[in-house]
């Protein structure tokens, strides 16, 4: 399929698409031991597919300003495999609850079910601790991981013990306050966050995701309304809480990671922590960015995926 690109504003740069064939994608479902996950693939090109795993206020979509601008280059991103989490997006929560190592091992069971061999790793936030799982717990078939803002080891920190660490993280405990209270207002928190977003109240409390939420497309601020799961978010801290990052030692590839350098939900010390960690690992800060770099400046965050995958 032929795809002709119109000239895109920087503002529009960061606009999320919600079709997937508008990106050369398609939809599919894949049953897992944890239940059905949706996720948009490209054609199977190689062996190895590019996962792509979103974080814990997004879903597949938060990925599409990243790679409609590697289409607009005329170099678009091989083998997506651009997930729905459990829980989030179109994929159903699972019945046993949220656990990252059954989440790893059904990320391992949709790429083998697309004919995939191997795998390059890239995660958001939550998706960033995933992905480091994933590495870890199948070293043979990750050929390299990269991150954008991950759950490192200030996040643990805020969930484990919440009054310290949500010093470090206020802006993560304010959050996690804030699905808590969403969680127990049940189905009627959907209808709240679209109310807010109408209202135009949603794009200032969400301001602190963002280096200058200005810039940022409507869509993006939609999305959050529509996108949000407080039950799943909620779960995942407390799996988070329970998870032993020090499995981390056993990643064998490369690791490369970059950051907002006013992101709210990383800490500054986030970096050396992994170092300590994962033998092959390296860190970039983007002065001009928050927690959703590859939203904020999909380019630049497309050129070091680049590099860390090639």
């Amino acid at each position: 399929m032929t795809i002709t690109w119109q000239p895109e504003s920087a503002h529009a740069r960061t606009r999320l698409e919600t079709d997937a064939a508008a990106l050369g994608l398609r939809r599919v479902e894949i049953p897992t031991t944890i239940g059905t996950v949706v996720a948009r693939v490209g054609v199977a090109a190689s062996p190895v597919a590019t996962v792509l795993l979103h974080g814990a206020a997004g879903s597949w979509t938060s990925w599409t300003p990243l790679l409609r601008a590697a289409a607009r280059c005329d170099d678009p991103v091989r083998n997506v495999v651009a997930l729905d989490l459990p829980g989030w997006g179109e994929s159903p929560f699972p019945s046993d609850g949220i656990d990252i190592g059954r989440f790893s091992e059904a990320i391992r069971e949709v790429v083998m079910a697309l004919g995939y061999e191997r795998w390059d790793v890239v995660g958001h936030s939550l998706g960033g601790a995933l992905a480091l799982d994933l590495a870890a717990r199948f070293p043979e078939r990750t050929d390299s991981v990269f991150l954008v803002s991950p759950s490192g080891p200030a996040v643990f920190d805020a969930v484990r013990r919440p009054l310290r660490g949500g010093l470090g993280l206020p802006a993560l405990a304010g959050m996690l306050l804030a699905m808590r209270i969403l969680r127990g207002l049940g189905d009627a928190s959907a209808p709240l966050l679209r109310t807010l977003e109408r209202g135009g109240l949603l794009r200032p409390l969400s301001a602190p995701l963002f280096a200058l939420s200005r810039r940022i497309d409507p869509s993006v601020v939609h999305a959050l309304a529509d996108e949000i799961r407080p039950r799943a978010f909620v779960a995942a801290s407390r799996a988070a809480a329970a998870y032993d990052e020090s499995s981390w030692r056993g990643i064998r590839c490369s690791v490369r990671s970059v950051r907002g350098a006013r992101d709210v939900f990383v800490g500054t010390d986030d970096g050396a922590g992994l170092a300590a960690l994962i033998e092959d690992f390296d860190e970039v800060v983007l002065p001009d960015a928050g927690h959703f770099a590859a939203v904020e400046h999909p380019a630049e965050v497309l050129r070091l995926m680049r590099r860390a995958t090639n």
